[in-house]
């Protein structure tokens, strides 16, 4: 019963500090797809969660650390958006199996290939889990660009300021030329790198990696 209700509550709420969204046309209606984005806030993934529930009313489950999971407050919101728990000590190899399941049955996966929130807001490098469940799952990614959401809150602050922050939604990226081959780390590092230089255009940032 929580979902329904919330996804009427948190909208009006989440918008306050959402200044503009644009690319709604390119998230893919009719499959399943993967999420890609910046990481600078713990209000990204509210902001993501807001505009995708809207536009294609299903859940979209992200992937977060099991930490998460062990906090009564943030684990009550995990629990509630689908998150997934991730083992960063087991390479997160449990999470992945699990998101691959979500994305066949036709769910969305959210991932921030950046692994954490950044410190500074600006861009890091991305881990290579990305690549790996887009291959494996054989679906589309679409990178999103956050911009504004470190200022209204960063790391280590729990009140958000009233900024407003803007989200730029990229066009779905497809791998399939990669499908039949061998998921290598030489491989899995050229997507990734592939994924985050569209992210870094989305966010106006430069990927130096």
């Amino acid at each position: 019963m929580v979902y329904p209700i919330a996804k009427i509550i948190l909208p009006p709420i989440i918008n306050l500090w959402i200044k503009e969204t644009n690319g709604l046309e390119n998230i893919p209606v009719k499959e399943p797809f993967i999420i890609a984005a910046n990481h600078e806030s713990y209000m990204d993934h509210f902001l993501i969660i807001t505009t995708f529930v809207i536009h294609l009313d299903k859940k979209i489950h992200f992937l977060a650390k099991k930490e998460h999971f062990s906090n009564p407050i943030k684990s009550v919101w995990h629990k509630w958006a689908g998150a997934i728990p991730l083992d960063r000590k087991a390479k997160g190899t449990e999470a992945l199996r699990w998101a691959i399941k979500l994305l066949k049955d036709g769910e969305v996966i959210g991932i921030h290939p950046e692994g954490t929130r950044s410190l500074t807001g600006k861009l890091q490098k991305g881990k290579t889990g990305v690549a790996r469940l887009a291959l494996a799952a054989r679906v589309p990614v679409l990178p999103v660009g956050l911009i504004g959401t470190f200022e209204i809150l960063p790391k280590g602050r729990y009140i958000p300021k009233l900024k407003k922050a803007a989200m730029n939604i990229g066009k779905p990226m497809h791998f399939n030329k990669y499908y039949n081959k061998k998921i290598t780390k030489r491989l899995s590092r050229k997507i990734t790198d592939e994924i985050m230089r569209q992210i870094a255009g989305l966010c106006g940032q430069k990927y130096n990696f």
